[in-house]
């Protein structure tokens, strides 16, 4: 699979740990940036991750910023993505199974290296149930269905 990353400085050490987590996985490694740990805005690398993710050169994506909660918003401006704010695995899981999530957002000063490492692996994982969901997910990119 591949996966896009992309994070703020805040997050930049996550992301570097997570990237190379994500290739040890067996799966191709899509890096947005930044390169470096100077301080630049989530809403463009949030922006950027929407867009790979939407044109379909990465098939998932993995935003991080402090908290998660700006650059989980800026992807979320796009509307062919479905970014789940997570912290823990089972959300992870969830956000695949019932939101067809494409994308999932942690923040690194909330969340730390192996937990974000096994929200990583629920997410990628997790396959969409369809069903009763499928209706509902549809609703989420085409609110007057």
């Amino acid at each position: 699979m591949r996966i896009a990353i992309a994070s703020d400085h805040a997050a930049f050490d996550l992301k570097a740990e997570l990237g190379a987590h994500i290739t040890s996985l067996g799966h191709e490694l899509i890096d947005l940036g930044p390169a470096t740990a100077s301080s630049v805005d989530y809403p463009d690398y949030g922006y950027k991750l929407a867009e790979a993710v939407a044109s379909g050169v990465a098939e998932r994506g993995v935003a991080l910023c402090g908290s998660g909660i700006g650059i989980s918003i800026a992807v979320n401006r796009n509307p062919a993505l479905r970014c789940a704010l997570v912290s823990e695995p089972l959300s992870a899981a969830l956000s695949r199974s019932h939101n067809d999530a494409n994308a999932i957002a942690m923040g690194a000063r909330l969340v730390g290296p192996e937990m974000a490492k096994a929200c990583l692996e629920a997410f990628l994982a997790g396959e969409f149930l369809g069903g009763r969901h499928t209706g509902r997910v549809d609703k989420l990119s085409n609110p007057t269905l």
